[in-house]
């Protein structure tokens, strides 16, 4: 019996480990593969495929579907192509994107919202972010559609919808997320260049659900 007992544990021991969901998850040894790839790019610089694949070990094909998926999300970039040795295909050069690399340009907004304090004109930043003569002469639905088309550039990852009470601009984030809190003026500056593209007045209004960090949690009522 006791034989039994120590057999049937040692057993369920074994089951759990090869049976363990996240031990053999496919995604697991995919993202343990591109933190690899990063890191060798953020020590070497800039590497192609083949000179990762050498210095990681693994094959050429692998690295390159893990090199395609980092590219499309916006942690690497292609920086260059180059000839390998004058024989064969071209080689392509990755390395980590701006974006990946990170910046200070939060850092010096602060600082010089800061500066500017009380002679900040909102109104004239508005307008030098999205010049509002672009939308002259248009409908108002032509308005919303190129407003949305220059906000998306701008990440705002916006969209309007039409209301009973009129049409609503809503932000899926907000791209000065790293310094809203301490500068909530920047909320009014996006409030004014709605109103001076749109040409209606524009009524900021807080959303019935409370917003993660990154998300706006106003909803812009065109008038």
């Amino acid at each position: 019996m006791v034989l039994f007992r120590k057999a049937f544990f040692t057993f369920s021991i074994t089951r759990a480990s090869v049976f363990d969901p996240i031990r053999s998850s496919a995604k697991h040894p995919l993202i343990t593969a591109r933190q690899k790839v990063l890191a060798h790019l953020k020590k070497t610089r800039v590497a192609s495929a083949r000179e990762i694949a050498r210095a990681l070990n693994m094959s050429a094909p692998n690295v390159r579907h893990h090199l395609g998926i980092l590219v499309s999300d916006g942690r690497l970039e292609v920086t260059s192509v180059q000839q390998r040795g004058g024989r064969g295909r071209p080689e392509k050069m990755y390395s980590l994107s701006q974006s990946a690399l990170g910046d200070n340009l939060s850092v010096l907004a602060d600082a010089l919202l800061v500066e500017a304090d009380s002679r900040l004109n909102i109104e004239s930043v508005a307008n030098r972010i999205l010049d509002a003569s672009q939308f002259t002469n248009f409908p108002i639905t032509k308005r919303l559609s190129l407003l949305i088309e220059k906000l998306d550039a701008m990440h705002y990852q916006a969209r309007w919808e039409a209301g009973a009470e009129g049409p609503r601009v809503i932000f899926g984030r907000c791209p000065f997320a790293k310094i809203i809190e301490n500068h909530p003026e920047l909320c009014k500056m996006d409030a004014a260049m709605l109103e001076m593209s749109l040409a209606r007045p524009i009524t900021q209004a807080a959303k019935a659900e409370s917003s993660a960090h990154g998300l706006c949690p106003f909803v812009f009522r065109v008038g």
